[in-house]
């Protein structure tokens, strides 16, 4: 399983579909809270290079916005 980490806030549609996506196909998934938490806000814009959620990063591929398609690519679905 290959290690997933999503960087989200709470009231984001796009986050959601996200992690729906992830849990459907039982990818687990670390999920952290860039409106809450300053340093994995300024990890995800390190790696992204935008403000922009939800920013998933599957073993240093990265992700932005929901983007089925690649999910499914990067996770081997």
């Amino acid at each position: 399983m290959k290690n997933v980490n999503i960087y989200s806030t709470p009231t984001c549609v796009y986050c959601k579909m996200v992690k729906d996506f992830l849990t459907e196909h039982n990818v687990s998934f670390t999920d952290y809270n860039v409106a809450d938490d300053a340093e994995k806000r300024q990890e995800m814009v390190d790696k992204s290079q935008q403000m922009g959620v939800p920013v998933t990063d599957i073993e240093g591929d990265i992700i932005v916005g929901f983007n089925k398609e690649k999910l499914t690519e990067l996770l081997g679905l």
